[in-house]
């Protein structure tokens, strides 16, 4: 393992992930996100039993989002990434990676589904109040697992555009702006007696 850590320590430094003005705007969005579902976390009555999991489910949110945002200038997945190619390098299976790589996309997206349908049934109850963010943590999940496919097509795709727009916006704001846009209605309907 130390050589491994050797190795992408060689090929990897902190740096910003995306610094250009959407970068900063997609980081903006996340802490707003964040923000918002803390403020809707901190908004729910605390005696009231009918809403603790739906505090439970705001404070992950604002957990998740506040990650996230900083995730995306510090850029570590592509430590991570790093990581497994000296891995695969230094162990003699780097011509097999496409097979690997393959293996962990669906791996991730089964567990992505398996977590969503858990979160879901844990929700039970209150998802018709959250579903608009839940649709929104399935967007984040969706980009995280597209971006964690690292293939040379799936980059492709991603720097591509749409009408002048990145498809790459395209997948990762509407996630963190649905939290934030529900978690604001929330806040202000359990403020509201």
């Amino acid at each position: 393992m130390r050589m491994t850590l050797t190795c992408a320590f060689a090929q990897w430094s902190p740096g910003l992930g995306d610094n250009n003005w959407v970068g900063w705007l997609t980081v903006a969005v996340y802490l707003a996100a964040a923000l918002a579902a803390a403020a809707a976390a901190r908004a729910m009555p605390v005696p009231d039993p009918r809403t603790r999991r739906e505090r439970i489910f705001w404070w992950g949110g604002a957990g998740l989002m506040l990650a996230l945002g900083i995730n995306k200038q510090l850029d570590l997945q592509s430590l991570l990434t790093v990581i497994a190619r000296c891995h695969a390098q230094l162990s003699g299976w780097y011509d097999t990676r496409r097979i690997v790589q393959e293996v962990f996309v669906y791996l991730i997206a089964a567990g992505g589904v398996a977590a969503l349908g858990m979160l879901a049934l844990l929700l039970r109850g209150i998802l018709l109040r959250v579903w608009p963010a839940f649709l929104g943590l399935g967007f984040v999940f969706l980009f995280v697992a597209i971006r964690a496919a690292s293939l040379h097509n799936v980059d492709v795709l991603l720097g591509s555009t749409i009408a002048g727009i990145k498809v790459n916006w395209l997948l990762e704001l509407p996630g963190p702006t649905l939290v934030a846009l529900v978690a604001l209605r929330r806040r202000t309907a359990a403020a509201t007696p």
